[in-house]
């Protein structure tokens, strides 16, 4: 299970709409890991000149890891925080989250770092099996 639902937002949920900052919250105490780092991997995009800012520091620990892999595979969980942190993720291996300007999305480093090659360059053996 990707999120732990309180019992409240879960109602809230099955009689309609639920807010995005409800949803993040959620996120926020169910996935802790890996809403650090998105937190911090945009907090670095706005504070720094650079095109795009990234994480490239493995998980601590497993649990870790799987929190990173559930946040960024659901569309709901990921699109939550991109809205909520105002940027476009981007994921590659098991850990490397980038956050990029939305306006950055079409343009050529963010093609380039969401490419197949980009995807096949960044590839070693100790993260096969991550």
């Amino acid at each position: 299970m990707s999120l732990d639902v309180p019992t409240a937002l879960l109602e809230q949920a099955e009689r309609g709409e639920v807010s995005d900052e409800e949803f993040v919250e959620c996120v926020r105490n169910s996935l802790p890991y890996a809403y650090e780092v998105v937190s911090r991997v945009a907090a670095d995009l706005r504070s720094g000149t650079a095109e795009f800012a990234d994480n490239r520091t493995p998980p601590p620990d497993e649990t870790a890891r799987g929190q990173l892999l559930r946040a960024m595979a659901s569309d709901s969980i990921r699109g939550g925080l991109e809205r909520h942190f105002g940027v476009k993720l981007a994921f590659q291996n098991c850990h490397r989250v980038a956050a990029f300007p939305i306006a950055a999305v079409g343009g050529d480093t963010y093609s380039t770092f969401i490419s197949t090659r980009a995807q096949l360059l960044n590839q070693s053996p100790e993260l096969r099996n991550c």
